[in-house]
């Protein structure tokens, strides 16, 4: 995915998932925003007890929801084929960025 889109509609499609997730009000993703919206990943069959984990997971401070940040490090470290290719990404963002 990240060969096809590059990295700037790589970081575009994470973003647009986010989005997808969120809580409007809070702007994270709350457990209730992630059960609520889990269709849209094809994770409908997940248990209460696996959403918390997965939000468990990628939670870095301790809020108990996923920030945007939170959210796309966790899509790194649960996809092993962007962390081969993340050296690559973060190369061609910071040549893009300056």
């Amino acid at each position: 995915m990240v060969e096809k889109l590059g990295a700037d509609g790589f970081m575009q499609e994470l973003y647009n998932g986010f989005r997808l997730l969120i809580d409007e009000e809070k702007g994270v993703i709350t457990f209730e925003s992630l059960k609520k919206n889990s269709a849209l990943l094809g994770l409908q069959d997940m248990s209460d007890d696996e959403v918390r984990c997965m939000l468990r997971e990628g939670d870095v401070d301790g809020d108990g929801a996923l920030n945007e940040m939170e959210f796309c490090t966790l899509m790194f470290r649960l996809s092993p084929d962007l962390m081969k290719s993340s050296r690559k990404l973060f190369l061609e963002a910071l040549v893009n960025d300056f």
